[in-house]
C-alpha cells in the first residue's frame, strides 16, 4: 500500500497539469486516462487534506525508485546531486589533484600521483600522507572516502592547499596544487605475456576506452604480437557505442556485432563499419559471472562468428538496454526500452520474473548450485540451442554468453586466514608501509619493475613481520591454513609491492603468473590444433 500511494504521488507530479482538459471529456477516456485522473485526484486530496504538510518532492524520489523496482532489475533512477558522479566512470575523468589514495590509519596516504596530473607537476610523491587541508586538520575518523572527495575534488583551475608529512620528516611540506581534469583509465594493464601473446585487461567500457585500446593495441603490435588475451572478468559494462567498435576491431567488415528490440523500441542492427585492427591473429576472450551488458555484447559476437575462443564461467546475464531520460528538475531515468541479442539471435537477458531480489541473488544461486566449480552442473535445454554462424557450433542462450572452455573458481589456497587476511586489509597496510620504509632500497638494488620481477622474492623475516601486523589487527593466524595459502599470500605482497612502487600494470604483470584462466589461455593459443579443433575450423 505504501508503495502504491507513493506512485500515486510520483505520477501525479508530472501530469496534474496535462490531465486537468482531459477530465472534461470522460466519454473518450482511455483505460490510462481513467487511471491519471485517479491518481490526479488522490494527489489533490493528499496535497489540501492529509493530516501534516507532506515532502512531497522526497515522496516523489522514493516513488520513483518504488515504482522502477516493480519494472526490472536494471532500470534505475538517479537523483539530481548524483547524476555527475553516476557518469563519472563512463566519462572517464573527473576534477581534482589528481592523486591514487588511500585510508591508511586514519590517514590519507598516496598511493601514486596520476603521471602529468596537478599533484604529480607539484613534486607530490608516492608514500605522501596528506595531513592538513587548505590549514586544517585532515587526519582522524573525520576521514572517509566521502571526506577526501569533498576536499580534494573541485572544479578545474581551483587551488588548494596540502600539508604533506614526508618519510620521517616532522616538518610539513605546503604544497599549493591547481586542481584540473584527471583522466580515468579503463584499461589497468597491456602488456606481453610471452613474445608472441599480448594481454589486455579492460575493467569498464568509457568513453575513452576505444582511444585507450587503440593506443595499447598499437604498442604490442609494435613488441610483435600475433595473438591476443582480451580480459572482461569482472567487467560490468558501459556503454554500447564503445562495446560495438571493440567488437569492430576484432571482425570483418559488415558483420552484425549485435541487435536490440523492445515492444516499443524497433529493431535495431549495429554492424562492422570497417575492418578492424585485429582481425586475423589468434583471440581468447575471458569472461566470468561479473562481465555483463557490454562484455556479452563483444563476447557474443566474438563466439557467433567463430573469431576467438571464450574461456572462463557463464557471464551475469545483463541484456537490457536503458536509455537515460531527464526529469524536469534535472534527475534522470535510466529505463529500460529494449533488449540485445547476439548475431545468432541469444538473448543475453537472463529471466527476472521472480523479481529483483532473487534475480541480484543468482550468484549465490550458482555458487551453491556448483556452476562456479563443474561445467555439468550447467543444464540447458535444447529449445535454447544455438548454431554459429560460420562453423556451425552449438551454443545456447538463456542468460549470459556460456564459454567455449569453462575455468572452475580457484580454491586450491582458499582458506579462512586468506579471507581473514583480505577482509582485515592486511595486506595493503603491509604493503604500504614496507615500500615507505624501502622505497630507496628497492630502487636502488633493482633499478627496474624488470629486475625486480625476476629477482625479488618474499623472505620468512618478511613473513614473520606480515604475521605480528596480521595479529595485531585481529586475524588468527593458523599455520596449516597458512601453508596451503602460502604461494598466494607470497604473490600478492610482491604484486602490491610493484603497484606501490611502479603502477597497477605492474600488479597484473606479477600476479598473473599463477592465474590457471591465463596460462589455460596462453596454452590453447600456442597449441594450433587445439585452438582450430575448438572453433572448428
Amino acid at each position: 500500500m505504501r508503495y502504491f500511494k507513493l506512485f500515486l504521488i510520483v505520477v501525479l507530479a508530472f501530469f496534474q497539469t496535462s490531465l486537468s482538459a482531459q477530465n472534461q471529456s470522460s466519454t473518450r477516456k482511455t483505460a490510462a486516462q481513467e487511471t491519471l485522473q485517479k491518481l490526479s485526484t488522490m494527489y489533490y486530496l493528499i496535497d489540501n487534506f492529509y493530516v501534516d504538510t507532506a515532502d512531497l518532492s522526497a515522496l516523489t524520489e522514493e516513488a520513483i525508485v518504488a515504482i522502477l523496482k516493480e519494472l526490472d532489475p536494471h532500470s534505475a533512477y538517479i537523483s539530481k546531486k548524483d547524476v555527475e558522479k553516476a557518469n563519472e566512470p563512463l566519462v572517464g575523468s573527473f576534477e581534482g589533484i589528481g592523486v591514487t589514495f588511500q585510508i591508511f590509519q586514519d590517514t590519507i596516504l598516496v598511493v601514486s600521483p596520476v603521471p602529468g596530473g596537478p599533484s604529480d607537476k607539484v613534486g607530490i610523491m608516492a608514500g605522501d600522507k596528506i595531513v592538513k587541508i587548505d590549514g586544517e586538520d585532515a587526519f582522524g575518523k573525520k576521514v572517509t572516502n566521502e571526506y577526501v572527495a569533498k576536499h580534494l575534488r573541485g572544479k578545474k583551475g581551483t587551488k588548494v592547499t596540502l600539508g604533506i608529512k614526508r618519510g620521517s620528516d616532522n616538518e610539513l611540506i605546503d604544497f599549493e596544487v591547481v586542481r584540473d581534469k584527471i583522466p580515468l583509465n579503463s584499461i589497468d594493464a597491456a602488456f606481453m605475456l610471452d613474445k608472441n601473446i599480448g594481454y589486455i585487461k579492460l575493467d569498464r567500457f568509457a568513453q575513452t576506452s576505444m582511444q585507450e585500446f587503440e593506443e595499447s593495441l598499437a604498442k604490442l603490435k609494435a613488441q610483435k604480437m600475433k595473438s591476443l588475451v582480451l580480459d572482461l572478468r569482472g567487467n560490468t559494462g558501459g556503454y554500447l557505442n564503445i562495446a560495438v567498435e571493440l567488437s569492430n576491431q576484432f571482425l570483418k567488415k559488415d558483420m552484425t556485432i549485435v541487435y536490440t528490440e523492445g515492444d516499443k523500441s524497433p529493431k535495431q542492427i549495429f554492424k562492422t563499419d570497417k575492418n578492424g585492427g585485429f582481425t586475423d591473429g589468434k583471440l581468447v576472450v575471458l569472461i566470468d559471472e561479473g562481465s555483463a551488458s557490454a562484455s556479452e555484447i563483444v563476447s557474443g559476437a566474438v563466439q557467433d562468428w567463430d573469431r576467438g575462443v571464450l574461456i572462463g564461467r557463464r557471464s551475469f546475464g545483463k541484456g537490457l538496454v536503458q536509455r537515460p531520460f531527464n526529469l524536469p528538475d534535472g534527475s534522470v531515468v535510466r529505463l529500460t526500452t529494449a533488449r540485445y541479442y547476439t548475431p545468432t539471435g541469444r538473448c543475453i537477458q537472463r529471466s527476472y520474473e521472480k523479481g529483483s531480489e532473487d534475480y541480484f541473488n543468482e550468484m549465490t544461486k550458482r555458487m551453491k548450485h556448483g556452476e562456479f566449480y563443474h561445467s555439468d552442473s550447467i543444464q540447458f535445454p535444447d529449445s535454447l540451442k544455438y548454431a554459429t554462424l560460420l562453423s556451425g557450433r552449438t551454443v545456447y542462450g538463456g542468460g549470459g554468453i556460456m564459454p567455449d572452455i569453462f575455468m572452475p573458481v580457484d580454491t586450491t589456497f582458499a582458506t579462512k586466514l586468506y579471507t581473514d587476511l583480505i577482509r582485515k586489509g592486511v595486506f595493503n597496510a603491509f604493503t604500504v608501509d614496507y615500500v615507505m620504509a624501502n622505497r630507496d632500497v628497492l630502487l636502488d638494488k633493482y633499478g627496474s619493475f624488470e629486475k625486480f620481477d625476476a629477482d625479488f622474492d618474499v623472505t620468512d623475516s618478511m613473513i614473520e613481520d606480515f604475521k605480528k601486523l596480521a595479529e595485531n589487527k585481529g586475524v588468527k593466524w593458523d599455520e596449516e591454513q597458512f601453508k596451503r595459502s602460502e604461494s598466494m599470500i607470497k604473490l600478492q605482497i610482491k604484486a602490491l609491492i610493484a603497484r606501490n612502487e611502479w603502477d597497477m600494470e605492474k600488479y597484473y604483470q606479477v600476479v598473473l603468473k599463477e592465474d590457471k584462466v591465463i596460462n589455460k589461455a596462453m596454452d590453447v593459443i600456442n597449441d594450433s590444433n587445439e585452438y582450430r579443433s575448438i572453433l572448428k575450423r
